[in-house]
Order: C-alpha cells, then sequence, then structure tokens
C-alpha cells in the first residue's frame, strides 16, 4: 500500500475549524457573573441585617455588653462605621465576645484569732484595773447569797465562770442551768464574767430570774477574791508586767483560778458551763469532793483528777489554798491543762496517803462527773439508727442515771455537735429538763 505524502499529515488552510465564538464569549461573561452574585449577596445581607435582625430577640447579657462596652474602637470598627448605619453597628457589635469580669481581690482575715486577741487584752485589764462593775462585786455577791426577807435562803451556791464572749452563750449553757436548777431549785448560781454582767447577758438569764430563780452574772473583782492567798503577790506581779500571760487563752487560765478563788472565799460548788446535772449532789455522800477523770485499770487508783466539778462546803478549805499556792508558784500561760487539770493532780497526788484523810476529801471515781472520757464523747450525741442501736442507747442512759451525778460534754471536743433527738445525750436532758414541752427547751435543743 502506498504511503501518503508527508505534507497529507499537516492541516491545510481549508481544514483549519471555524472560531468558537460562544466558548469566547463565556469565558469574558465569567467575572460579570461573579460580581453579580457578590452584589446580590451583599445586598440580601444588608437587607438582613437592616430588616430582620432588630426582631430577632437578643440574650440579656449581648444586650448589656452592647450598651455597656467602653473599650475604644479598632480599624475594623471605624471602616463598618463609614459603611453601616447604627443598626447595623449595633447588630456587629452586640455580636462581639464579652469582656471578662473585673478580678476581685478578697482579703481574707483569721477572724477567730482576731476575736482571741481581742478578748486577751480584756481580759488583761480585768487583771490590771478595778471597774466600776468589780468594785461592786463584793456587796452584790453578798445580796445574792444572804437575800433581805421575804426572799428564801440560798440552800446551796454554785458558780460558773464565763470569760468567753458574750454571744458564745449559746444553747447549751442554759441548758446546764436547766438541769442545775432541776435538781437544785433553792440554790443561788453566781456565774464570773465581765460579758455576762450586761444588758445583753441578763437577758439571756431572763428565763430563769422570771421565775424566781437566784442567778447572777457578776464582772469579778479579782484583787478582792485574791486578798490574803498565795495569789495576792502573784496579781501584784501580773499588775507589774512581770508575768506573761502565755500563748493559751488568757479567758482559761483565768477560769482556773478564779473557781479555786470563789470556793476559798464562799465555799459552795463549782461547774464547768458544760456539765448536765443528773442528781442531787447532797446524795454525793461527801462535803468536800474532787472527781477522777481516769483510774489505773490494774490498781484501781486514780491517775488524773479534773476541775471541772468541786465540791467545798465551807470557806477557806486548806486544800484550796494549796491549789491556789501551786498555781501562783508554777503558774505557765503557754501549756493547756497546766494550770487546771494537770494542777489539781500535782498537788493531791503530793498529798496522797499522808494528808487527805486530814483534809477530809473525798476523790470520786470518774462514773461520778466523768462516765464518758473526751474522745468517746461524740458518740452519746447520735440517735440509734436500728434496733441494736436503741439498745445500745437505752442501756448507756440507764447505766449513766444510776451511777453519775453529771456528766462533762467535752465542748472543747463536741461543742460543734447537734444533740440529736433520742440520743444518749438528748434523753438524759429531757430526764433532768426544768422548762419540759416548752419552747424554751425546743429553742436549746
Amino acid at each position: 500500500m502506498a504511503t501518503p505524502p508527508a505534507a497529507t499529515l499537516f492541516f491545510s488552510p481549508a481544514m483549519t475549524p471555524a472560531p468558537r465564538k460562544p466558548l469566547l464569549l463565556l469565558s469574558l461573561s465569567l467575572p460579570v457573573l461573579l460580581l453579580l452574585f457578590s452584589l446580590v449577596f451583599l445586598l440580601s445581607h444588608t437587607t438582613f441585617s437592616l430588616l430582620l435582625c432588630p426582631l430577632l430577640p437578643q440574650s440579656p447579657s449581648r444586650s448589656a455588653n452592647a450598651t455597656t462596652t467602653t473599650s475604644p474602637p479598632s480599624a475594623a470598627a471605624t471602616s463598618l462605621d463609614a459603611s453601616m448605619d447604627k443598626t447595623l453597628r449595633a447588630f456587629h457589635l452586640s455580636s462581639s465576645p464579652p469582656s471578662p469580669p473585673p478580678l476581685v481581690v478578697v482579703k481574707t482575715t483569721n477572724s477567730k484569732k482576731a476575736s482571741t486577741k481581742k478578748r486577751n487584752k480584756s481580759l488583761v485589764k480585768l487583771l490590771l484595773r478595778q471597774t466600776p462593775r468589780t468594785r461592786r462585786f463584793a456587796s452584790r455577791a453578798a445580796e445574792l447569797f444572804a437575800p433581805q426577807p421575804p426572799a428564801r435562803p440560798c440552800a446551796r451556791r454554785f458558780f460558773m465562770t464565763w470569760l468567753s464572749p458574750l454571744e458564745q452563750f449559746g444553747s447549751r449553757e442554759p441548758l446546764v442551768l436547766e438541769t442545775l436548777f432541776r435538781w437544785h431549785p433553792d440554790a443561788c448560781v453566781l456565774i464570773a464574767s465581765d460579758t455576762m454582767d450586761s444588758p445583753d447577758g441578763a437577758t439571756k438569764l431572763s428565763p430563769f430570774a422570771d421565775r424566781g430563780f437566784r442567778v447572777a452574772a457578776l464582772s469579778p473583782d479579782l484583787a478582792h477574791l485574791l486578798a490574803g492567798t498565795p495569789a495576792e503577790p502573784w496579781l501584784a506581779s501580773v499588775r507589774r508586767g512581770e508575768v506573761s500571760p502565755g500563748s493559751v487563752p488568757l479567758g482559761q487560765n483565768l477560769s482556773n483560778l478564779l473557781r479555786l478563788a470563789l470556793l476559798y472565799k464562799y465555799g459552795g460548788v463549782y461547774l464547768d458551763a458544760d456539765v448536765v446535772v443528773l442528781r442531787p449532789f447532797m446524795e454525793l455522800g461527801a462535803r468536800n469532793a474532787i472527781g477522777a477523770q481516769a483510774v489505773d485499770a490494774a490498781t484501781g487508783e486514780w491517775t488524773r483528777l479534773n476541775n471541772a466539778v468541786m465540791v467545798f462546803d465551807r470557806p477557806g478549805h486548806p486544800l484550796l489554798r494549796e491549789f491556789i499556792a501551786e498555781f501562783a508558784a508554777t503558774f505557765d500561760g503557754s501549756k493547756w491543762g497546766h494550770n487546771g487539770p494537770y494542777l489539781v493532780s500535782r498537788v493531791v497526788a503530793r498529798l496522797r496517803g499522808r494528808m487527805m484523810p486530814w483534809l477530809g476529801v473525798t476523790v470520786l471515781p470518774p462514773r461520778a462527773f466523768y462516765p464518758v472520757d473526751w474522745n468517746r464523747i461524740g458518740g452519746l450525741f447520735v440517735s440509734p439508727k436500728d434496733r441494736k442501736g436503741e439498745k445500745w442507747v437505752k442501756a448507756k442512759v440507764d447505766s449513766i442515771k444510776g451511777k453519775s451525778f453529771g456528766i462533762h460534754l467535752w465542748n472543747r471536743e463536741s461543742r460543734g455537735m447537734e444533740v440529736e433527738e433520742g440520743s444518749v445525750i438528748g434523753r438524759l436532758i429531757a430526764d433532768s429538763c426544768l422548762f419540759c414541752n416548752s419552747s424554751m427547751q425546743g429553742k436549746y435543743l
């Protein structure tokens, strides 16, 4: 087969296709179409912004931010201002993220330490100088203990101390008074306290005074109470600034001294403000007594005494004088318990065997006032949850009521605990209440 000539492999002018005018027109109109679509989109967006956006609900936070934004406008915002009206600007500004809230610096203070420091200053003043109220202490105490007829005389004198702030005299302290008067209705109660000796303090005691019970809060006169005792020179040293009050709250140490001085001056019974009375103290069978907190399991001998309850029937008892002398000679304001429970334990330990019978003082077993130790008191505030718990609570209540004259609530450990209904403490208080089934008891419990 013959091969065609090479020239036939190329297009000749006659074979060249005609130009494609529609494609050229389309390529020229594409930019125009894109421009038209852009204009349509811009017009629709502007119409939406102007007509529909103001009708849409806005969140409060956005509305607030739109009206409270105070930051200076940026370059973008300036160009926006030039091209859009106020409504459109408001829409865009409300869409910006809200500014973070300002940082609040909270200044924290240890209010408890500040309160303790302030209270210590007040007690130092009580030590250093007399006031019009402290000068009247002796006459007011005499009026309480030896009233004019027809008022009946005191069958027994009871003492308490309250050197804490007034607001801390809460619900438990009136309960203690209630149980005290329940079993000793003819008693006279003197509360040595500078904070309770006030109109507000009188209001707290009014439920008892209004019912004829003899109770008074008196600002103590330490110079009067310590006159002629081994602690009189100690008080003079304090006033000269020669004795450091220490780091333990001063109220605790002053309370330890005051209870000794009150009993030495007047004779009677001292009770801590967290001791619930369960029976008449006349059944103690001892005219002078102090309670043991712990005993040796093997020998039965006491290992620690406590000064939360002390009974001395007459003024000027020699053991009380020994206690006061020990306080003045060994005072340490930085050791908790050193001037209180450990003090009476030290003195009685020195006199045990050879002097105690002569002094006529009985050391009562723990069951008398401390049937439950401080580290187990919490269980007595809880109500039973089942039959086994109910059985345990009933047995505990019967045991305490049958053997104890009072129960120390150990406020240092249990102050924040609530007395639950049906608990051991709740039942003991209910059995010794004075304002039973009244609004007073409901207020306290």
